[in-house]
Order: C-alpha cells, then sequence, then structure tokens
C-alpha cells in the first residue's frame, strides 16, 4: 500500500530503474529500492532462482550481473505499472568473460511499496550462448 508521504510508482519511473541499469549506476539502482527489497534472480539454486534481501545483499546481487557481463544492457524496455504492481519487458545483451555473447527476452515482475520498489523478480529466456564476436 502506498503511504500517503510518498508518490505512487508509474512507467516513468520504472524506464528511469532501467536507464539506471544500462549505465551501472548502483547508487542510482538503490535508489530506486525499499529499505526491506528483495531480488530473485533469474537462475540459482532455488525455485525462486536465487534470492536476496536487504538493501546490502541486493546491492551486492546487482553489481554481479556487471561483474559477469561488463558490457549488459537491457534494451527495448517496455513498462506496465498497476497500483502496487508492475512488470519491465527488456533484451538482456552481455559478453561473458570467455567471449561468449547472450542475447535473450526475459521481464521483471514488481512489487512495490511506499513509492519504492519492494521486490524485483526476474525471468529471462534460457537460451545457449552466442558464439563469440
Amino acid at each position: 500500500m502506498t503511504s500517503a508521504s510518498s508518490s505512487p510508482v508509474t512507467v516513468e519511473m520504472l524506464a528511469a530503474f532501467s536507464d539506471a541499469w544500462n549505465r551501472h549506476d548502483l547508487p542510482a539502482l538503490m535508489s530506486f529500492m525499499h529499505a526491506d527489497c528483495v531480488f530473485e534472480t533469474a537462475a540459482g539454486p532455488e525455485a525462486c532462482g536465487a534470492r536476496h534481501s536487504g538493501t546490502e545483499a541486493v546491492a551486492a546481487a546487482f553489481e554481479a550481473a556487471w561483474k559477469n557481463f561488463p558490457d549488459a544492457q537491457w534494451r527495448n524496455g517496455r513498462h506496465f505499472v498497476a497500483g502496487e504492481r508492475g512488470v519491465s519487458e527488456w533484451t538482456f545483451t552481455g559478453t561473458a568473460a570467455d567471449g561468449s555473447r547472450v542475447e535473450a527476452d526475459g521481464v521483471d515482475v514488481f512489487t512495490f511499496q511506499d513509492g519504492k520498489i519492494l521486490v524485483k523478480n526476474a525471468f529471462r529466456k534460457m537460451r545457449p550462448a552466442l558464439p563469440k564476436a
């Protein structure tokens, strides 16, 4: 539920969040996250992928995306907001340290609280790595 002192989340806010991902701007990203934030990754050992709870754990997990794919980008963003829920669609591109490349569509499913992102739940198509450039 959005409190009276916070603004509701908008499509423009999700677009700005996406822009921060593409700039690899961790402080900007974390400014969108609720103090009790949770990030559920697209891959991992749990049914949810891997769950990171709290600002320190979420920040470390966000940063890992850029360590694994230094040129990571989330392109073709389309964003939707419906009350306390939202979705961002995107195409992820990145090159791993071994030179293999990824290009796959995905979505983030969001839960909002107090005008911030409480939960970011990521889903990405599983596609074989592309040949080295």
